[in-house]
């Protein structure tokens, strides 16, 4: 089983599965930014014996002690931020402005672990169900899964590891981790500076390679989260299933904005141009397909064509943020909205703004798309590319059905100046998050879940105390209060004690005086 959370190759001539050592190209001109090791199923092997060795010490070191080495990381990662986000935009081509939000993601998840670790894995104490066992003391034990695997896609080179790992590493877990082969080279460095720069344990590790690579990290570890496709996540989900070890699967999206007549307009367009064009398109919970309602979709599809059309594409190196959006990561994504947008257009859509491929590197414009219907792949399939088709709708009912089409569900968004209709609506949607005159947002409020329905994942990604738990076991602990020589219930068995049992069981467990005193006949 050869795994990759990619959807195509860079364009480039493949790198052979064998190969020692594979190149990681730029998007923006095709140039080699970086060549890494092409690791093996014997040295991912090699990895994880390494991290499952050091991984007892880890745990012991306490929640305390996890969250001192992670803030320590944490410092390390902003005093080399500007040469961490400069290989970011190298491997991603990305527009600097995409890029910086990277860190940001660090300093959020970093504190927001390490904040509340503590709490989340402390002990947890239960009373006993009944009074029959009032002898018993009842606790619960977070213990980690020693060795956790995270597979990360090359949308977010920095970010999206940052997600994960430092959940994992806060619970107590060693983390094997496992970036996309078309964008490794700043989450490799950010693991350099965990083991060579900040005196941590070695319980992170970072391997780099493509599908086989994966592959081996998936057949040794004791969890996986994996973001990526959800072709790709379904074969984990399946080779975790024989394993019998959890997964965690954020997926795939086609995330639906629904614009009401009562919504502010301006503002409903801006929120479609950044949730649709943000990256380049490439976010899971990107906005993939707007539907608005007759009276406001002229006035709306204007707005967008407008500001489309004035986004400014390209890869400032010079870190002027003369760029809105960048480069894809790909040239097979590249080719899936080149398809998509034909396939609308053979079948009766037009382009108002963009619908061209460029003519150097791996863009692709800001694409907005009219007359569109459920016929077309730009409305079924996930595009993850820089396109807004919008689908003109009459009444709240058609809106919700027209969302609800489709095979994935991780996140979508409700525009409407009433709040209980937004509400109203939302609970109609089958998506795991729903934002209300708002775009992405959902992604950073750790306290809730951040998790697909249908075919966009299982499980979730945050959700407060299970953004840390979720890497953990629940180990049941039964002490005794008393100390006895015996339990009425150990051999041998005598008819003194059966009564007994009895009598003891029908006074606590029955709910009328008479059963509890025996004075009801059976039968």
């Amino acid at each position: 089983m050869a795994l990759s959370t990619e959807t195509g190759t860079t364009g480039q001539s493949p790198t052979p599965s064998g190969a020692e050592f594979f190149d990681v190209h730029s998007p923006a001109d095709n140039r080699v930014v970086g060549t890494l090791p092409n690791h093996s199923p014997e040295q991912v092997a090699a990895m994880a014996a390494e991290l499952r060795a050091a991984q007892p010490a880890w745990e012991d070191l306490g929640p305390d002690g996890r969250a001192k080495t992670l803030r320590s990381w944490l410092d390390w990662v902003m005093d080399n931020e500007q040469r961490l986000l400069e290989l970011v935009q190298r491997e991603s081509g990305k527009s600097w402005g995409d890029t910086a939000i990277e860190t940001m993601v660090a300093v959020e998840v970093i504190n927001y672990v390490t904040k509340h670790g503590a709490k989340w894995l402390a002990d947890q104490d239960h009373r006993p169900h009944s009074a029959s066992q009032a002898t018993k003391r009842l606790r619960v034990h977070a213990r980690p899964y020693q060795l956790v695997g995270v597979i990360t896609p090359w949308n977010f080179p920095l970010g999206m590891p940052m997600m994960d790992v430092p959940g994992a590493l806060m619970a107590g877990a060693a983390v094997l981790s496992k970036p996309s082969e078309v964008t490794p080279l700043a989450w490799a460095e950010a693991v350099r500076g965990w083991r060579e720069e900040i005196g941590a344990p070695p319980v992170l590790a970072c391997a780099t390679g493509l599908g086989g690579t994966g592959a081996a990290v998936v057949d040794l570890v004791d969890m996986i989260q994996f973001t990526g496709s959800t072709r790709t996540g379904r074969a984990i989900g399946i080779r975790a299933a024989e394993r019998l070890i959890p997964s965690s699967l954020e997926l795939g999206g086609k995330d639906a904005m629904i614009v009401l007549a009562d919504a502010d307009i301006d503002r409903a367009v801006g929120g479609a141009i950044w949730g649709g064009l943000f990256n380049s398109g490439q976010a899971c919970i990107s906005v993939e397909r707007v539907y608005v309602q007759a009276p406001v979709y002229d006035e709306f599809v204007q707005k967008l064509t407008e500001k489309a059309a004035a986004i400014r594409q390209g890869t400032d190196t010079d870190k002027s943020y003369s760029n809105d959006i960048g480069a894809m990561a790909t040239e097979a994504q590249v080719d899936i909205v080149d398809r998509h947008v034909k396939d609308a257009v053979a079948k009766g859509a037009r382009v108002l703004t963009g619908g061209t491929r460029g003519e150097q590197g791996f863009y692709y414009p800001p694409t907005v798309l009219v007359d569109v219907d459920h016929t077309m792949d730009c409305m079924r399939e996930e595009t993850f590319g820089p396109t807004l088709p919008v689908m003109k709708v009459d009444t709240d009912e058609e809106a919700i059905r027209l969302a609800n089409d489709s095979p994935y569900g991780l996140a979508g968004s409700v525009w409407t100046a009433d709040p209980e209709r937004a509400e109203r609506v939302a609970r109609q949607l089958e998506t795991g998050g729903v934002t209300a005159n708002n775009v992405l947002a959902s992604v950073f409020q750790f306290p809730l879940p951040m998790g697909g329905w249908k075919s966009s994942g299982l499980g979730a990604r945050f959700g407060g105390p299970y953004s840390v738990r979720k890497y953990c076991r629940n180990q049941a602990f039964v002490s005794e209060r008393l100390s006895l020589k015996s339990e009425m219930n150990w051999y041998p068995y005598t008819p003194s004690k059966s009564k007994i049992m009895g009598r003891v069981i029908r006074l606590l467990g029955l709910h009328d005086w008479r059963r509890r005193l025996g004075l009801k006949a059976n039968g």
